[in-house]
């Protein structure tokens, strides 16, 4: 589970990245799932647009999303979804500590 820093630390990270997928009209399925896991793997953060011809809810598509990948749901804002999962054999990104109360 991400804290509130580490979020804000990673959708300022994601706020120049280039949206590498779209869900459309079929919505979420496997196959898309599947890609999406290998790309988090590689980058850890990737960005996902809504397309305006998805007949599913977006906040439903954002969390399948999530789930499927089994990865944290950063940032759903409009029509954009942001996702991280830290990678297992290629991390880049090294997100700040949790402060302790």
């Amino acid at each position: 589970m991400l804290t509130g820093k580490q979020k804000r630390f990673l959708r300022s990270k994601a706020h120049n990245l280039a949206p590498i997928f779209q869900v459309g009209k079929g919505g979420v399925n496997d196959p898309m799932i599947k890609q999406i896991g290998e790309a988090l793997e590689v980058r850890e953060l990737v960005k996902i647009s809504i397309l305006q011809n998805c007949e599913d809810d977006k906040r439903e598509v954002a969390e399948a999303l999530a789930k499927g990948t089994k990865a944290e749901l950063v940032q759903l804002i409009g029509l954009m979804v942001v996702l991280y999962k830290p990678s297992k054999n290629n991390k880049r990104i090294e997100l700040p500590r949790a402060s302790r109360a």
